[in-house]
Formats: C-alpha cells, structure tokens, sequence
C-alpha cells in the first residue's frame, strides 16, 4: 500500500512535551467474518508514552511487558517504524524528535492484535503530540502498514476497530474502504487466552487455498445476516449469523480444548463461541456481562483442570477506540 505525501500546516511551536495514549486489543474476524470484520474491547490494551526530544529522530528508550521480544531497535519495532513514516510523509523527519516508551498489557501473540494496539497506541501519540493535523481516517494506512511489518501482511482487521473503536466492516483494500457498523448496547464477551503458542503465520497457512462453493455461500450468508442483526440489534439472528464453516474447522486443530470450551459456551447461554483473529484466544459471544463473566470463569477452570494457564477479560465493545490518558 502506497502512502501518499501528506501536505498539513503544522505549527512546530505548538508540539506538545508529552502525551500518553491507549489503544485497546481488538477481536478479528468476528467469527465468521475472516479479514474482514472487527471490534474493539475496552481491556486489555497498550500504552504508548511519547515525548518530544531536542534532537531530530525517533527512538524507543522502554519497552514493558514484552519477555524482551520486541526490538528497540526503530526500524524494526512496529511502534516506531510507523511513526518514522509519519513524520517522513509530513515532511518533519529531520525537524521533530520523540522519545518512545511501550507498555505491553496485553499478551503477545494472543489473537487479541497485540501489534495493532502497539502500532494503533503510537501513530496516536505522535498525531496527537503535532496537534492532531490528521483524520483517523488519515493514519489509517500508516497502521496497516505497521501491521504489515509486524506480521508480514497488512490486513486492517485488527487496526481498524483499534483506531476507530467499536465494530468495522473492511469492504475492500484498493483503495482501503472501512465501513463502521452498529454494537448493540447489551452485547458482552467474554475472551479466554490460553497459555498455548499459535503463531499468526502458522494459523495462516493451515487455510485452504480453495474452498466448496456451497461452504462460500453458508458463509456469506451468515455475515450478511451478522450485520443485519447488528442494525436491528436481533440477538436471535446476530447468533444464528455468527458461524465459521471454513476457517474454524482447521484453526481449531491447534487449540487444545476447543470443542470442550465451546461445548461450556454454549450450554452456559452463549450467543456464540469462536477464535479471536488467528488464536490461541477464543471469544464467548453474549448479552450480557453477567453470562460472559460467568463462561469466562467456567472455561479457565476447565483450562486449569488441563494443566493450561490462561488470562481472562470481559468487555462489552469498546466503541472509542484509543483515548489519551491523564
């Protein structure tokens, strides 16, 4: 994706000193959305710590929460590398300075967009310490493009819901076309990470390069009634709708328990049960916080039964998307 050379009156005299920015962990595909639909929780998330420095250039000093994982180093850390491109395309490469500090909250590798919250948390950051000269809409393709390094494609699935929060639609990439969709008040969920490995990559390439026509049409007939049920708020149909015939028969394959955790979903009043992104999260889909937390609770029991450590969230959608902390 080609970023285009942004023209924007910036008054470098009114660059802020510092500012703090969280951006949340989002859920991919919805189920049965693949690459296309997304929201945003309201926990976990990233924090992003930004502050100018006299001398022209971006550095990251401190990153948290990562094991040592992540590189400090700017032109292969997610967070910075986007900014560079920022600043470069707003012609300000050689004028401003940041200093960047991460703060993981959120587990790498999760199926939770870890690396978009980053991204997401920091092209914020720096828009919001220039005075905000640009849209969201704007430092879209800089988040992409930060999803791309981090994980090879740049898909807007987890970045769009990060940036714009609540739920969005990605109709199509040439030229990127994100439609935001209605979240119905009353829907929760509850979110299980287990402490199992599913590296993005490998999920990716278990998917089949060809698919049965009659599965094609299952599928988009359930994201079409997904969306419709979430303009008429149909929970009925929104459950009916929210079924995965072609992703989730074989990405299920490398979660251990699977079919036990859906199994307790559904029996304890789940709307649906599925795969956050690419897993090891899973999602228990409901209308209300009370059921979410209650499946939460009973899965990581079951989990723990297994011998398998696991983290547990309960968000309604987040329909904010990063906010500046105090």
């Amino acid at each position: 994706m080609e970023l285009s050379q942004l023209k924007k009156d910036i008054d470098l005299s009114l660059i802020l000193d510092e500012v703090k920015v969280f951006a949340p962990a989002t859920v991919a595909n919805m189920i049965c959305g693949f690459d296309i639909l997304g929201f945003a929780l309201n926990e976990p998330g990233d924090e992003v710590v930004m502050t100018r420095r006299s001398e022209p250039g971006v550095v990251i000093t401190e990153i948290t929460g990562d094991d040592g994982r992540l590189p400090l180093d700017p032109q292969k850390n997610t967070v910075s590398a986007s900014v560079q491109s920022l600043l470069r395309n707003l012609g300000l490469e050689h004028e401003v300075g940041v200093e960047i500090k991460l703060h993981k909250h959120m587990p790498i590798g999760s199926g939770l967009g870890s690396s978009s919250a980053s991204t997401v948390a920091g092209l914020f950051a720096i828009n919001t310490l220039l005075g905000s000269p640009l849209s969201r809409e704007e430092l879209l393709p800089y988040c992409v493009e930060g999803e791309r390094l981090a994980c090879g494609t740049g898909h807007a699935d987890n970045v769009a819901p990060a940036l714009f929060g609540g739920i969005t639609l990605i109709r199509g990439y040439e030229p990127l076309d994100v439609i935001p969709l209605p979240a119905p008040k009353e829907l929760h969920v509850g979110v299980i990470f287990p402490q199992v490995d599913v590296p993005t990559r490998d999920a990716r390439q278990l998917i089949k390069e060809k698919i049965y026509l009659k599965d094609a049409v299952v599928q988009w007939g359930n994201i079409a009634g997904l969306i419709a049920g979430l303009y008429e708020e149909d929970y009925d149909l929104i459950a009916r709708s929210m079924q995965d015939v072609l992703i989730e028969p074989t990405r299920a394959i490398l979660i251990p328990q699977f079919y036990e955790m859906k199994r307790i979903a559904m029996e304890e009043g789940a709307l649906s049960f599925g795969i956050s992104g690419s897993g090891p999260s899973v999602v228990a889909v409901t209308r209300d916080a009370h059921i979410a937390q209650k499946i939460t609770e009973k899965i990581q029991q079951h989990l723990s039964e297994a011998e398998i450590e696991s983290y547990g969230y309960i968000s309604a959608v987040n329909v904010d998307g990063p906010r500046i902390l105090g």
